[in-house]
């Protein structure tokens, strides 16, 4: 089965709550960022021990492992964004996309303990380098390929909506 590619600009979640999982990115302080991608990360382990974790509950939805080996790739992508524009003045990031790897990558193939220890480690490395971010760090900028820019406090914001909106997704 094929999965619809998402193409939703998803910024919009900086600006209010998300209708579909109730987080609200626009409300979170950028510095709470490491203690939410932290709660995030223990809960995964209980989904990937599911008996039906590469089941997929319809044809247009990921399963349970392909969402987590999503998240998995989620904190790499974002701790090496986060790197590129506290290394770099105003990074263009280099293009990912999230279905072309998913197919790649073979996320519904994937060991399920493997994806659970990755998760981890990357959830964890991506928290300490939001930790680390300097005071006064937090303004510099970065861009995407479609040209949406954001700040390191914006990035933050907008990339944790993304673990905790698939958590939900799991969770049902």
């Amino acid at each position: 089965m094929a999965i619809v590619p998402d193409t939703k600009n998803w910024t919009w979640v900086l600006e209010r709550e998300c209708p579909e999982c109730g987080f609200d990115s626009s409300a979170t302080a950028a510095t709470d960022v490491p203690s939410l991608i932290r709660q995030n990360v223990v809960a995964w382990p209980a989904v990937l021990e599911r008996s039906t974790v590469t089941e997929r509950p319809d044809e247009t939805t990921w399963s349970d492992l392909e969402y987590a080996a999503h998240v998995r790739d989620v904190f790499r992508i974002f701790r090496t964004r986060l790197g590129l524009m506290l290394e770099k003045d105003d990074p263009a990031f280099p293009d990912w996309d999230q279905d072309v790897t998913a197919i790649e990558d073979r996320y519904n193939e994937q060991d399920p303990a493997t994806v659970r220890a990755e998760l981890i480690e990357a959830g964890e490395a991506v928290a300490r380098a939001f930790e680390a971010v300097p005071p006064g760090d937090w303004q510099r900028t970065g861009r995407r390929g479609d040209g949406s820019g954001f700040t390191v406090e914006t990035l933050a914001r907008y990339f944790i909506h993304d673990p905790v909106h698939h958590l939900h997704d799991v969770r049902g």
